[in-house]
C-alpha cells in the first residue's frame, strides 16, 4: 500500500469559507447527507472536524449528534481534541462524519484506525472527500491562486479510500459524486443547473467530490472443528477375507 503518512501538516481550514465556493459546496453536500444520514440509526454521532461539524444533519434519527474538533473556541464543537486520538471508549459510537477530514489530515491511515476503534460493529462511517481526477484535482498542480488553501489538500481518490475502508473490515455501502467544478477560480457552484446534471450523467467520473458511506462489519465467531477423525482400534473384514475362510473351512471337512 502506498504510504498516506505526510511529511508536514497541511494547513486546516476552520470553515466552510476558507474553501472556493465553500457555502455552496456546504450546502450541496448537506442535501446528499440528508438522504445518507436518514438510513443511519443508533444512539451517538460524531461529527469530526471544523468542517464536518458545520454540517447540519437535521433528517438523522439518531437524536445525540455532537462534534470534535482541534480548535478552541468554536461554537459548534462540543469536545476538543485530535481525530488520530479520539477520546472516546471502544466501540462507543454508531456513526462519524470526516467531511474532508482525510484531505487535510497529516496521517489518515491513523484516523481510519481510530474511527474503526470507537465505532461499534454495524456501525457506519461516511466519508466526504475531493477527488484526484476532478478539474481542481489536475489544476492544483498549477500555481493558480497560490494562496488558497485548496493547495493544502491531499485529494484522495475514492477507490483509495475504499481500499483502506475495506483492510478495516468495512463494507461499502453508498458511493456519490458530486459537484463538477475547477473550484479555484471561485465560481459559484450550482447544483441544479444544465452543466452540473449533464456531467452527471455523461462524466459522473470526474466529479470533485465524492461521499462514501461504509459499514462496520464483523465476523462471527465460529468453533474450528479438528480435520482429524479418530482411528478405531479394531480394522473391520472385508467380504473377500470372509469367503476365503469359509472355503477353507469347507476344504478341511472333505
Amino acid at each position: 500500500m502506498k504510504p498516506a503518512l505526510s511529511g508536514r501538516k497541511p494547513r486546516y481550514p476552520s470553515n466552510w469559507e476558507s474553501l472556493p465556493a465553500g457555502n455552496d459546496l456546504k450546502d450541496i453536500i448537506e442535501h446528499a447527507l440528508d438522504d445518507v444520514s436518514r438510513q443511519i440509526f443508533g444512539y451517538h454521532f460524531l461529527k469530526l472536524g471544523s468542517l464536518s461539524s458545520e454540517l447540519s444533519l437535521s433528517h438523522s434519527p439518531i437524536k445525540h449528534i455532537f462534534s470534535m474538533t482541534e480548535e478552541l473556541g468554536l461554537d459548534n464543537a462540543a469536545i476538543v481534541g485530535k481525530s488520530q486520538d479520539l477520546p472516546f471508549q471502544e466501540n462507543s459510537i454508531d456513526a462519524v462524519l470526516l467531511a474532508h477530514e482525510m484531505d487535510f489530515s497529516q496521517d489518515p491511515h491513523q484516523v481510519l484506525r481510530e474511527v474503526n476503534r470507537v465505532i461499534t460493529p454495524n456501525g457506519h462511517v461516511i466519508i466526504v472527500g475531493f477527488s484526484p481526477f476532478s478539474p481542481a484535482g489536475l489544476l492544483r498542480f498549477f500555481p493558480i491562486n497560490p494562496k488558497q488553501i485548496l493547495h493544502e489538500a491531499r485529494f484522495f481518490s475514492s477507490v483509495r479510500i475504499k481500499d483502506w475502508l475495506h483492510l478495516l473490515g468495512f463494507e461499502v455501502v453508498n458511493h456519490q459524486r458530486l459537484i463538477f467544478s475547477e473550484l479555484f477560480f471561485e465560481r459559484r457552484v450550482h447544483e441544479d443547473s444544465r452543466w452540473q446534471r449533464w456531467c452527471q450523467k455523461y462524466l459522473p467520473v470526474f466529479s470533485t467530490v465524492y461521499v462514501i458511506v461504509a459499514k462496520k462489519r464483523v465476523m462471527p465467531l465460529s468453533l474450528v472443528r479438528p480435520k482429524w477423525k479418530p482411528k478405531p482400534n479394531f480394522t473391520a473384514v472385508g467380504a473377500s477375507m470372509r469367503i476365503d475362510s469359509s472355503s477353507r473351512m469347507k476344504k478341511n471337512l472333505l
